[in-house]
């Protein structure tokens, strides 16, 4: 009997997916997520600067959202509730995107490098190869999708109400979060983290605390990622308009004041048009920039705010002199430890974490040299026709450095292409840098340099981190596992010093130096945060200083990444400040009933009748009510 409610479960489940994600609008027209998402349309759709002066809206926008990202769609679609929103997204959607919808294309998503794909490359000053989001739901569509939540320190630190952010957290969790299926070579780190002394073991937890734990995961049981966009159904459709492709060029300012005020925006659509999008004329309407950390000072630069030497150089009309923007960057540097196997491993990402008292994360990913699609990857560690363990940078792609580097990765054990790899990282950097424009055109990366291990204190952390990642590899719940010996997983070691990770010049003969390997093999996480710091740039509540009506929600306004991943952070901060925004314009009592309104389509489909001033109304909801928590507790009885 269990086993026929198990498959009809499965059934039912599938059929929910397809009907929700893939049914098109009873129109028949159109993309697949309108039915949905109806509110989400390109950027061409809007009025042109010539043809109206109101933004497509009679008296402008509350809110312009400038990036529908990782914090930009929750923060959206929280103050949709209450105002009239504008989401300007650089991207298309997510939803038909194969790359960014299945687990197993996770690294054909970042290896994709075409003018349409869902991230765009960019390498920093130190020759780092990283990747920044384009698309809508940003960051959530194209990282590894673990999902834990910031130390308490962290929340203390930033000066954040701790009642709403342990509200606003369980509102993201109850809609795109997921428990996983710890997979067994997640199993074998779990273990071997504990044998090396990374304890107690916590086991599932969002919280980040101290020893070995199970995170959450935006990868649902189907292997279908659900990301930061999916929040926007959460949103007043008849407030909130989103628009892909629309790529805002530039802050409008009005200087005629005692203290420049921004207007609105100006965006180019994908045909390349310009259109011009208005705030409402209320003080309190805002442009709220959630670009995250790359975009955001690259975005208050293009619209003359930054300093002002810098500024006059490119022609760029100053709006404000701050020497600030675009400093204090920072990446949380990261070095992979290879895993060699007797066998093909399953793909998986993160899963498991060992969160030390060292400032060291361990983490660990596995299977994705066996994909046929990966023949065609060259990304960073994601690289799999020249070796799991290389990739040949960009610049240097010829079809002869291709076929040397096969040739000469015969040398490796084949044990090397079947496992995966140990990630340690350093949490909280204290190497600082900068980000600069390079040039006026927002399509192009500003020059972003992290000064990886320019501080000792994170190189004496990296050689820590990589000698407990190499005792985790060699532990005997590896080796029994993979089947490899020690001798194998210290050749591969050994080797991946020549591996080509990044640009930066290697140092092969001096590899018993584990400060060199650090140096010579860092990557990233794609954890980079600052360049619009709380305090120099933003005010607590990060509005921009010496501005009005301009505020920043993402992680440029961070001194840390926080905890061991900040996906769930970025996310939660969006509706954290959704709140606090409706809050300030309306009273507590209206942001106390915003934390309080649904967390899923249901619930939202019955506030929505709620709202209406009819008892029998309240009796079709309340018996609506009763079905769901029946139904809820049969499938959780039968689970």
């Amino acid at each position: 009997m269990a086993l026929i409610w198990a498959v009809k479960k499965q059934l039912l489940l599938l059929l929910a997916f397809w009907l929700v994600n893939f049914v098109p609008s009873s129109q028949g027209k159109g993309n697949f997520y309108e039915f949905r998402y109806p509110f989400i349309k390109r950027a061409s759709s809007f009025p042109s600067v010539s043809s109206s002066s109101s933004s497509g809206h009679n008296n402008g926008y509350d809110y312009i959202v400038v990036g529908g990202g990782t914090a930009g769609c929750p923060l959206a679609a929280t103050l949709s509730k209450n105002f009239n929103v504008l989401v300007l997204e650089r991207g298309g959607v997510p939803f038909s995107n194969a790359n960014v919808s299945f687990l197993q294309n996770f690294h054909i998503a970042l290896a994709d490098t075409s003018p349409t794909s869902a991230s765009q490359p960019f390498v920093s000053t130190d020759g780092v190869i990283n990747t920044r989001a384009r698309v809508l739901g940003g960051g959530s569509c194209i990282n590894a999708g673990f999902y834990t939540r910031a130390s308490t320190r962290f929340i203390k630190r930033v000066g954040w109400d701790a009642k709403i952010v342990n509200e606003s957290y369980p509102w993201i969790e109850k809609q795109i979060v997921h428990q996983p299926k710890l997979e067994p070579w997640q199993v074998a780190i779990r273990d071997s983290l504990l044998s090396v002394g990374v304890s107690p073991f916590n086991g599932f937890t969002y919280d980040h605390v101290y020893g070995t734990k199970v995170g959450g995961t935006i990868y649902d049981r189907f292997g279908r990622r659900h990301t930061s966009a999916e929040l926007l159904s959460s949103g007043n459709p008849q407030k909130l308009t989103v628009l892909v492709y629309a790529t805002v060029q530039k802050i409008v300012f009005d200087i005629s004041g005692k203290k420049p005020r921004a207007v609105g925006v100006i965006f180019k659509d994908e045909k390349g048009n310009q259109h011009q999008a208005l705030l409402a004329d209320k003080p309190q309407s805002e442009v709220i920039l959630s670009t995250g950390a790359i975009g955001s000072p690259q975005m208050l630069l293009l619209s003359g705010i930054g300093p002002k030497a810098d500024l006059q150089k490119l022609k760029i009309p100053v709006v404000l002199d701050n020497k600030f923007v675009g400093k204090g960057m920072a990446d949380n540097p990261m070095n992979a430890v290879f895993v060699p196997s007797s066998k093909p491993e399953k793909q998986t990402l993160i899963e498991t974490v060992g969160i030390t008292k060292m400032g060291v994360y361990i983490e660990g990913s596995s299977g994705f040299s066996q994909s046929k699609d990966s023949i065609q990857c060259h990304h960073g560690i994601m690289s799999a026709e020249i070796g799991q363990l290389s990739t040949i940078p960009p610049k240097q792609r010829t079809p002869e450095a291709i076929q040397a580097y096969i040739r000469s990765k015969k040398n490796l054990p084949h044990e090397a292409f079947r496992g995966g790899f140990i990630l340690e990282k350093i949490a909280s950097p204290l190497s600082k840098g900068d980000l600069s424009l390079v040039n006026t055109n927002v399509d192009d990366n500003p020059s972003v340099t992290f000064n990886y291990f320019s501080h000792p204190y994170d190189l004496q952390r990296c050689v820590d981190g990589i000698r407990m990642a190499t005792k985790v590899v060699q532990s005997e719940h590896f080796t029994n596992y993979t089947k490899c010996d020690r001798q194998t997983a210290e050749k591969v070691l050994d080797m991946s010093v020549k591996a080509n990770v990044n640009l930066i010049p290697k140092h092969t003969n001096d590899t018993k130096s584990l400060e060199q390997f650090c140096k010579d093999t860092v990557i990233t996480i794609w954890h980079y945060h600052g360049g619009c710091h709380v305090g120099t740039v933003v005010s607590p509540e990060h509005k921009v200083l010496g501005v009005d009506r301009v505020r920043v929600v993402d992680g440029s306004t961070f001194s840390e990444s926080p905890g061991t991943n900040p996906q769930a952070t970025v996310m939660m901060m969006g509706r954290y400040f959704g709140v606090k925004i409706v809050r300030e314009r309306l009273g507590t009592a209206a942001g106390f009933k915003l934390l309080y309104s649904g967390t899923n389509k249901l619930r939202n489909g019955v506030e929505n009748i709620v709202d209406k001033p009819l008892a029998k109304d309240v009796v079709v909801v309340k018996r609506i009510r009763i079905r769901i928590i029946a139904i809820k507790i049969v499938i959780e009885q039968e689970e």
